[in-house]
């Protein structure tokens, strides 16, 4: 059986991290987290890392603290796009602001830059880009958008960690191109952890510094409250596992590509859309679009091979959104009734990613 995700035998070399938080009796909010925000921090090129519980967490700090800071206020709308995980938008709504979606380019399955413009409102102070499926969906129109309405850029970087743009030089992480980004390191991600955890990554000292209150209590001071804040703080065996899995990040996400690049080269099915190839995506997961995706799961799995859907029902046609389901998003709605995430991961080999792409070719 090839597993989608193989996630005991990529976190075995990570295990000794856990024995010197647990031999050292502090479990939470000590050297062993700074250490690893400082060093998150200096990897993706930002002043700041602020480490939480999770990465819908992240991105509803981000915006939380605008609310504080007054950048925001109720009512006001940000732009996300209609194809995301659901959390990019939770993160809006939980704030009382308002997303207004936009349709991804069915190339990239990223926000459609050129849609962009036509959606801003009186309201608009932000535009939320989610580097979907691990490929960086900014692009030097959008921060020109950004610049002339003077909006934020807010980052939902929970599928890229690593991940750079060759559309900028000199090239610069994802995490590091808007004013604050989310990032999620749940098990499954290219940088995973051994539960939940998030950060949020910043050059913002006043953002920061918010953020970083209202994920203790509201408070910056030792039993000072100056917030209502929540308790959202990653805890020491977490930051041990990944700052040990952050010095190998790199070449598991080359790793990653080069799984990728088997699927690229090798896949020739006129009933399966391979993804446009991008030399700086780092995989998260690699999608492919087809009309009969229940059969090739089916065909795939009675062959040994595991997949995954990412993810079957839009955001708009969710029922915790029930007042949006009458809208129409055909690109999204085409991508979720189609994709199908094959497996790509450093757990793989060669021989498995070509055994993978021949049943590709002979599913007919």
């Amino acid at each position: 059986m090839i597993k989608y995700l193989d996630l005991k035998r990529i976190n075995e070399p990570y295990v000794h991290a856990a024995d010197k938080v647990l031999q050292s009796g502090w479990y939470l909010r000590g050297e062993i987290t700074r250490y690893f925000e400082q060093h998150y921090a200096d990897y993706i090129g930002t002043k700041h890392c602020i480490g939480c519980g999770n990465g819908l967490d992240a991105l509803t700090l981000i915006l939380r603290a605008y609310r504080e800071m007054g950048v925001m206020h109720d009512g006001d709308e940000v732009i996300v796009p209609a194809n995301t995980y659901i959390a990019s938008i939770l993160a809006i709504t939980e704030n009382r602001l308002v997303p207004v979606l936009v349709e991804p380019d069915i190339n990239t399955l990223q926000i459609d830059d050129t849609l962009i413009e036509q959606a801003i409102t009186p309201r608009t102070r932000a535009i939320m880009i989610v580097h979907l499926y691990g490929r960086c969906a900014y692009t030097p129109h959008i921060a020109d958008i950004c610049q002339r309405y003077q909006l934020r850029l807010i980052e939902d970087n929970a599928q890229a960690h690593g991940a750079e743009s060759s559309a900028v030089l000199p090239q610069k992480k994802t995490g590091s191109f808007g004013h604050a980004a989310g990032h999620s390191f749940y098990p499954t991600k290219n940088l995973g952890a051994f539960g939940d955890a998030g950060a949020v990554t910043t050059d913002d000292d006043e953002l920061a510094a918010m953020i970083r209150a209202l994920g203790n209590y509201g408070s910056a001071r030792h039993y000072v409250f100056d917030y209502i804040g929540r308790n959202s703080r990653i805890d020491e065996l977490q930051a041990a596992i990944l700052d040990a899995k952050l010095k190998d990040l790199d070449s598991s996400n080359q790793r990653r590509k080069e799984i990728a690049a088997i699927y690229i080269n090798k896949v020739k099915n006129s009933t399966i859309h391979i993804p446009q190839s991008d030399r700086d995506c780092v995989w998260h997961i690699f999608p492919i679009l087809t009309e009969r995706r229940d059969e090739l799961k089916q065909y795939l799995l009675e062959h040994g091979v595991e997949t995954e859907i990412h993810y079957p029902i839009p955001p708009h046609q969710q029922t915790c959104y029930s007042d949006w389901n009458h809208r129409s998003y055909p690109i999204t709605e085409r991508i979720h009734a189609e994709e199908l995430s094959i497996p790509c991961n450093p757990a793989m080999t060669n021989e498995e990613a070509n055994l993978v792409a021949d049943l590709l070719n002979s599913f007919i």
